[in-house]
């Protein structure tokens, strides 16, 4: 009982290369685009801070805006550091 599947190195390195190629091009995209909407973020603070933070909807929008943006620059710190 012989497998006729082979465990040949090249293809796997290939494999791993093929896939840290795509890898590579999406993650930028993807960072840039977190990096400015994380800059973009904050101009959307005003109009809550102008209401007051006085209800429940507004801190609400407030914290979830806030998480948003951490969120964002976390994934966009690295963008243009190449």
């Amino acid at each position: 009982m012989s497998s006729s599947t082979t465990n040949d190195p090249r293809s796997s390195l290939s494999a791993v290369s093929s896939v840290r190629t795509v890898g590579k091009h999406l993650v930028s995209p993807i960072r840039a685009l977190s990096f400015w909407i994380a800059v973009a973020l904050p101009f959307l603070y005003i109009p809550l801070l102008a209401m007051d933070l006085s209800s429940r909807p507004v801190i609400g929008a407030f914290l979830v805006l806030l998480l948003c943006n951490a969120v964002t620059l976390l994934i966009g710190h690295s963008h243009l550091q190449d």
